[in-house]
């Protein structure tokens, strides 16, 4: 394909992925006005938690059916049933409506970032795949931070209607780039798909979270309601257990279970990711209830704890790279995450925003070195045949930590407020005609009251909010001691080319285990193929005084006929005068010769071997790579097919 039309292409699934990834943080700071506008504050939580679960649980589902029956018209309906449920959302009437389509548009946001992601490889070469896979993990990384800061921006300036409106013209300039330009791909893989592991898994899931919602809040805790939801998801995860065992490709194998890196390092995340997201949920309602800052400003005070993530997401990356440790960064981290939680639990009404943004910083900081290292732990402690769910496991496992997160500290929040609001109510005389249910439906009522009644409604909503971190805290330093019991073994090469973007809490990608492997073999490719490559090739090759451009021309010429020097000077993105000094070195020593018109090249018998030998040699680089995994025939087939990809590209030429 011409570089042009990848390039818009590139721009269309970055645009459809960062829609996906922004919608799990946009809402937090739209939701106190949301609330206020439909009611429902215990219902809250449901906003993120809906679309969280949706997402998590469709993923293997849009990878497995995206390799089966091809990925281009499987993310046409991703984006439409996104946009569907987004348009949806903007229209909804009330709580209900909004988390039943909630749910619609995370369905297709999990079919979003799987495919986009897997597209990649259809469309871009190997040599370039690595520089594209850092653009998507970039893409997360802005979704992080700059998420809650635009949902606050459309609630300010529009409504917070636009918060899902925003998606349509953008989604739709996706789709019509992806169904005009996108070709077909004609691959396909055949697939066993666990429909039952999925439906079981996601059917247990959900009854857990129901659980942790309305457990001792709507119903009491001895509720034959609570009770036969905690039946039935024990029940379904028997089920599934069984299911497990007889599916040919299970959606996540038990026998990880049996890892005691895998087990620690998903508890891990699942806590992880009840922090983050719980945290992402509930300060925006602090600040704007509590302290009266508009939604924009709310986003504005959560970039501490963002800036905090991902600084420290991009350290721990280069300090497991640099030296191979990682156990320490997990264990540190999630220290730090509970000390921040402990800070955040201390909030009152009179709280400083300069102080809360140096507890948010602490916590972001917390989170950015333990989030980037669970998906290392769990792909360096697990054999090549389980390496692809084993990474779909790790990050399933914190996208359902978020959605519990929610859930669960929703129903904290709601108890602890109906428990103070009780308090206050007893002892107060309200104003005539005003009803205390409104302090629930809409917090910003509040600000409408006596100076002296509005004082202890806002302790109510300070001391609920505070109560959330109390209890979050205690559970992050049980992650604490869970990090403990992670074992440091020796880190493979591939492992180290981490993604930023997983690390930030995005979905996976669904990958197979030789995808994995590829990822990360091209991405470490490409940062050797920029340092000098050339030169140490050739002196391996025994190209003993060829300069590293020549080399270059070597690698490029091989398995072609004659070649148009213009064409060649071209592809290097040089000159034809620049690059013929380096042509007639090649020449000189009769591995290149030239046309009687002088304007064509191709190798000569000694140039055929010579590239022979620089083919050898990259593909011994590739395999010491790939080492550390084992034997086996599909690395060995890997390594086979990308090194002639990698050689000769024009990006990698030498000035």
């Amino acid at each position: 394909m011409r570089r042009r039309g990848i390039a818009i292409i590139i721009i269309a699934l970055m645009l459809g992925m960062l829609l996906a990834a922004l919608d799990q943080t946009i809402v937090s700071t739209a939701l106190p006005t949301i609330v206020s506008d439909l009611g429902g504050l215990e219902e809250l939580s449901w906003v993120v938690t809906a679309y969280l679960l949706a997402s998590t649980v469709s993923t293997p589902l849009w990878g497995k059916l995206g390799d089966q029956f091809g990925r281009k018209y499987l993310f046409v309906a991703a984006i439409v049933i996104f946009l569907v449920g987004s348009a949806l959302c903007g229209l909804s009437q009330s709580m209900g409506q909004l988390i039943a389509f909630r749910s619609l548009q995370g369905l297709g946001g999990g079919g979003l970032m799987v495919l986009a992601q897997a597209i990649v490889g259809d469309v871009v070469s190997v040599r370039e795949r690595g520089r594209y896979q850092g653009w998507f993990g970039g893409v997360f990384a802005v979704a992080s931070v700059v998420g809650p800061l635009l949902g606050g921006l459309f609630v300010d300036h529009l409504s917070w209607h636009w918060v899902f409106y925003i998606n349509l013209p953008l989604g739709a300039v996706a789709l019509v780039v992806i169904v005009a330009v996108l070709p077909n791909d004609k691959s396909r893989t055949r697939h066993t798909i666990d429909f039952a592991g999925v439906v079981l898994l996601g059917g247990a899931t959900s009854c857990l979270v129901l659980v942790t919602t309305w457990g001792g809040t709507t119903f009491a805790w001895t509720d034959p309601v609570i009770l036969g939801l905690g039946a039935a998801a024990a029940g379904l995860l028997v089920l599934w257990a069984v299911a497990e065992r007889r599916a040919r490709e299970p959606v996540l194998p038990l026998e990880l279970f049996r890892l005691r890196a895998f087990t620690m390092a998903s508890m891990v995340g699942f806590v992880v990711g009840f922090a983050m997201f719980g945290a992402l949920t509930y300060l925006p309602l602090y600040l704007q209830a509590v302290h009266g800052v508009s939604p924009t400003l709310s986003g504005v005070h959560l970039l501490p704890m963002m800036a905090g993530m991902l600084t420290m997401s991009v350290i721990s990356g280069q300090i497991i790279s640099r030296t191979g440790k990682y156990r320490f960064l997990p264990i540190a981290g999630t220290a730090l995450a509970a000390v921040g939680l402990l800070m955040l639990s201390t909030l009152t009404e009179h709280s400083s925003l300069t102080t809360m943004g140096v507890e948010l910083l602490v916590l972001g900081m917390g989170l950015g070195m333990t989030m980037q290292v669970l998906v290392i732990i769990v792909q360096n402690a697990v054999d090549f045949k389980d390496l692809g769910v084993a990474t779909s496991g790790a990050t399933f496992f914190r996208s359902i930590g978020g959605a519990f997160g929610v859930a669960s500290l929703g129903s904290v929040f709601a108890a602890r407020l109906n428990e103070d609001l009780f308090r206050v109510l007893a002892r107060t005389r309200l104003p005539p005609g005003f009803e205390p249910a409104q302090v629930q439906q809409d917090p910003t009522v509040i600000r409408r009251l006596p100076p002296e009644l509005a004082a202890d409604f806002l302790h109510v909503y300070a001391d609920a909010i505070a109560t959330v971190f109390r209890v979050a805290a205690p559970i992050m330093l049980v992650a604490f001691a869970l990090t403990w019991f992670i074992p440091q073994q020796r880190l493979r090469e591939t492992t180290k080319a981490a993604d930023l973007g997983e690390g930030l809490g995005a979905t996976s990608a669904e990958r197979s285990s030789l995808a994995e492997v590829e990822r990360g073999l091209v991405r470490l490719a490409d940062a050797d193929l920029r340092r000098g490559f050339y030169a140490r090739l050739g002196a391996v090759a025994g190209l003993s005084g060829i300069a590293p451009q020549g080399v270059w021309i070597i690698a490029r010429l091989d398995g072609e006929g004659w070649v148009p020097a213009e064409e060649l000077a071209r592809r290097a993105n040089v000159s034809r005068a620049s690059g013929r000094p380096y042509a007639d070195q090649l020449i000189e020593r009769g591995l290149v010769e030239r046309s009687a018109d002088g304007d064509r090249l191709r190798l000569t018998d000694e140039g055929r071997v010579a590239a022979v030998r620089l083919m050898r040699s990259s593909l011994e680089s590739l395999r010491r790579l790939v080492a550390d995994w084992g034997h086996s025939p599909q690395l060995e087939q890997l390594c086979e097919r990308i090194t002639p990809e990698l050689l000769g590209a024009h990006v990698d030429r030498p000035p």
